[in-house]
């Protein structure tokens, strides 16, 4: 809280009220400045280069300024987006008001789901096209959700195969998956639609605010696949009994604007799940229960059973 505090004068907001609200990868701090909110992140040490957050930053704003409804940041005195304070990497964004997907779905008839799945399909198409027609976005000094930080000897969430929970049969299976991805990569990813994607879709970051939807965290965002940035929004919905209409409104909200290589979606679903494998690694000692581990690997062999049954 005294970081966050002795930040605040370096954006003019001195005695602003401030509450946190999540800590995950950042810090995120709520902050009430007369009748205006904002969001200031201080960011995890060591997460992100001082460029990666530049490009972040520069990133959120073109998607701002292109219509997308994204936070935005805000520049300080200075005329500066991040700052470093006690060591630590601040920045300030705009805030956005409304609740997260995961939280807005249980409340939602069948038809309302499938409407903002096809908004979200929609949205996600529309981010793409703007990075694709932004001059910067291929300077962007960002991670690569390639072959190699997926598929590689140090993938971006750790080696899925090495996960300390599987047992040998599991092993195998992903280290199988793992050769057999790579093979089919490598011959279709020339064909693939790449660029900037967000790479971490999920529900809970996805806001909701009447017939808008808000995209937050940008923290995990790369260069990649846009096929996998469709992945990891289906993917936690999976068991869903709508999940076959969900998936529908999902691609037909997307396909409206950009065409997208749908037959190979079941290698993303499996990729996407197996880096939940990877990312949970370090994060074992969260759960001492080992339940969202057993989750996780349990997710990715379903997928991986899909995705080799179309091989």
């Amino acid at each position: 809280m005294n970081t966050a505090a002795n930040a605040l004068p370096i954006w003019g907001l001195e005695g602003a009220k401030i509450t946190l609200i999540a800590v995950r990868e950042n810090a995120v701090y709520r902050v009430e400045h007369g009748q205006n909110r904002f969001a200031l992140r201080l960011h995890r040490q060591g997460y992100r280069t001082d460029s990666e957050l530049a490009a972040e930053l520069d990133w959120m704003a073109m998607l701002d300024r292109a219509g997308l409804s994204v936070p935005s940041p805000i520049a300080s005195l200075e005329g500066t987006y991040l700052h470093s304070v006690d060591g630590m990497q601040v920045d300030v964004l705009t805030w956005l008001e409304g609740e997260t997907l995961d939280a807005a779905l249980p409340q939602m008839d069948a038809a309302q789901r499938e409407k903002v799945f096809h908004q979200l399909g929609h949205d996600m198409a529309r981010m793409h096209s703007a990075i694709d027609a932004w001059p910067q976005a291929i300077s962007c000094d960002r991670p690569a959700w390639d072959q190699g930080g997926l598929l590689g000897h140090a993938p971006l969430w750790d080696r899925f195969w090495d996960n300390p929970a599987l047992n040998l049969d599991q092993k195998t299976r992903l280290l199988a998956f793992r050769d057999s991805a790579r093979d089919d990569l490598t011959q279709i990813a020339p064909s693939l639609d790449y660029g900037l994607i967000h790479a971490d879709l999920v529900a809970a970051n996805v806001m909701v605010s009447g017939d808008t939807l808000h995209v937050i965290d940008f923290d995990d965002g790369g260069f990649g696949f846009r096929l996998f940035d469709v992945a990891t929004a289906l993917l936690k919905h999976r068991t869903a009994r709508d999940y076959p209409a969900l998936r529908a409104a999902l691609l037909a909200g997307y396909t409206s604007l950009r065409p997208l290589d749908t037959p190979h979606l079941p290698l993303f679903m499996a990729l996407r799940a197996a880096s939940y494998v990877g990312w949970n690694i370090s994060r074992a000692d969260e759960d001492d229960t080992g339940a969202r581990n057993a989750r996780f690997i349990t997710q990715a062999e379903a997928q991986i059973t899909e995705y080799t049954a179309r091989l």
